[in-house]
């Protein structure tokens, strides 16, 4: 059996500039009762599914078993798709040959894992506009929160500065690849270094700069790496942790559970558990196998056509920030002052002076069938810092993230869009419901297979 993530793609559908998704035909309704091409503006917060993901899922899924302990074919099959998609993730990321995979729900799920790793009295330091997932997890005695500074020179000197103010002890830096909220790319190489003369440790959330640019642990110097599987056009559930082995070897179980303990006895009173020492020791449980080799499936593919991703998301990010640039009264958000980033990922985050964000996300996917994301994007100290900085009276933004699945025609709509909704306002009415826009009355139906969905099951 030769598994998808052996053999390169010999489909013929996908666009001779990069890889294909599943859904760039999708047709939506409008308010007006007309239909239109999604023009899938959030890749962002979740990437569509590669047509070559899609299927190799369907392909693996009449194998689909247990892993590890199942004596039967089936069984066998997909352990080794499980145990092979870890050599995969270590391509991927460029690992060292004594780095650990680790397979987590998510960047979220990865980092509170290695937050559950540190040696006691780890200092911890990283910026304040740091997404979420890597901003909350750490909760030891020192975390030092950087406010962003305006320019990578002097984000690196801010870290330097704040690692040599640790305490004596181990140390930790922990750094975005790529902001989530305006796309540009943090100095993570130059970060690194510093780090390693202060002799602390670097994680890097990956979550939004994998899916765009290669990331190599050797050549960043870096020692974990945390990535989504749903940022990656794999949304089957899967993520992971990659990195150096005795922090995570040494800390207790993420998960008690099958598969983390080796040997367990009972002496009557109490459940006693040898631990396994590999990665299996934070998998607990029935590991998501399938959301496994999506993952893998998707980073190899990825892999094998990175010049042409970057390609494709460049040519559309230019296009995107030359329409937005002619948009009057749009003011873009950034990290670092002076021109834009030329590295930067598809993500671009904007508000609109007198325009509320969350209502102009309604008009655009209501009058135009486009999807963007509107509010403070999982990083809300980063989000109200950077509006603040253009003068808007807002408390949110619109974010507009490109990704394979977007073409020129929807940057096209949306920069059209904008510019007619500045001129004449909306052509539908819209209220607040639940917290959100939405618009009054929304005469679009749910797609069919959502018919009765959920609705005669008794509550209670």
């Amino acid at each position: 059996m030769t598994l998808a993530l052996d053999r390169p793609s010999t489909r013929t559908t996908a666009p001779a500039a990069a890889p294909a998704v599943t859904g760039s035909a999708l047709r939506v309704p409008l308010v007006s009762g007309e239909s239109t091409t999604y023009a899938n503006l959030d890749h962002a917060a979740s990437a569509p599914c590669l047509e070559r993901v899609r299927d190799a899922v369907e392909e693996f899924l009449p194998w689909y078993a247990s892993v590890h302990r199942g004596a039967g074919f089936a069984s066998q099959v997909s352990t080794k798709i499980y145990e092979r998609t870890r050599n995969v993730l270590r391509q991927f990321v460029d690992a060292r040959s004594g780095d650990t995979v680790i397979f987590t729900r998510n960047t979220t799920d990865a980092l509170n894992l290695l937050a559950r790793c540190l040696p006691r009295d780890t200092a911890v330091v990283q910026f304040d506009t740091e997404h979420h997932a890597a901003l909350l997890p750490w909760r030891g005695p020192y975390v030092k929160h950087i406010e962003t500074p305006r320019s990578r020179a002097a984000a690196v000197a801010a870290v330097d500065a704040a690692l040599a103010g640790c305490p004596t002890g181990p140390r930790l830096l922990v750094v975005t690849g790529a902001s989530n909220v305006t796309g540009e790319l943090f100095p993570v190489a130059e970060l690194a270094a510093v780090a390693r003369r202060h002799g602390a440790r670097i994680a890097v959330d990956a979550a939004q700069l994998a899916p765009h640019r290669k990331v190599s642990i050797r050549e960043l110097d870096v020692d974990y790496v945390a990535l989504s599987g749903h940022k990656l056009y794999a949304p089957f559930g899967a993520g992971a942790l990659v990195g150096r082995t005795d922090w995570l070897r040494a800390a207790p179980p993420y998960l008690a559970g099958g598969g983390a303990s080796k040997l367990v006895t009972s002496d009557g009173t109490r459940a006693n558990a040898v631990w396994n020492t590999g990665p299996e020791r934070h998998e607990g449980g029935s590991p998501n196998t399938v959301g496994v080799y999506a993952l893998g499936v998707a980073c190899a593919e990825l892999r094998r056509h990175r010049d042409e991703v970057f390609a494709h998301e460049s040519a559309l990010l230019d296009r995107l920030r030359g329409g937005l640039a002619a948009v009057p009264g749009l003011a873009e958000l950034r990290l670092f002052d002076g021109d834009a980033d030329p590295q930067a990922v598809g993500t671009v985050s904007f508000v609109l002076a007198g325009i509320d964000s969350g209502w102009l996300a309604a008009v655009l996917s209501a009058e135009y069938g486009i999807g963007v994301r509107d509010g403070a994007f999982c990083a809300h100290v980063a989000t109200r810092r950077l509006i603040d900085r253009t003068g808007a009276d807002a408390a949110q933004a619109v974010r507009v993230s490109i990704g394979l699945g977007t073409t020129a025609e929807h940057v096209d709509r949306l920069v059209l869009a904008l510019r007619q909704v500045v001129a004449r306002g909306a052509r539908w009415d819209y209220a607040r419901q639940d917290g959100r826009w939405a618009p009054t009355p929304d005469p679009r139906a749910l797609p069919d297979f959502l018919e009765g969905w959920g609705e005669d099951i008794p509550r209670g």
